[in-house]
C-alpha cells in the first residue's frame, strides 16, 4: 500500500482496493457517481471538501489520508 501511495497511485483507489469495495460500491456508499468517483481517482477532477469526507468516512480514513 505504501509503494502505491508513493508511486503516486490515487489514496482513494488504493484505500478503496485495500478495503476491498468496487467504484461502484463506494460510490453507492457515499451517494455520488461511479463516473464522478473515477474522475476523482484519475485527477480529471477534484471531489468537494463534502465528498471527499464522505469519501473517507466510507473507507474509514481520516480526510488527511486522502489529500
Amino acid at each position: 500500500m505504501v509503494d502505491r501511495l508513493l508511486t503516486g497511485t490515487s489514496p482513494i483507489k488504493v484505500y478503496r482496493e485495500y478495503r476491498g469495495l468496487s467504484q461502484k460500491e463506494l460510490a453507492a456508499a457515499t451517494d455520488i457517481s461511479p463516473i464522478y468517483l473515477s474522475q476523482i481517482e484519475t485527477g480529471r477532477r477534484f471531489g468537494s471538501a463534502k465528498t471527499l469526507a464522505s469519501i473517507a468516512q466510507a473507507l474509514d480514513v481520516s480526510l488527511d489520508d486522502l489529500v
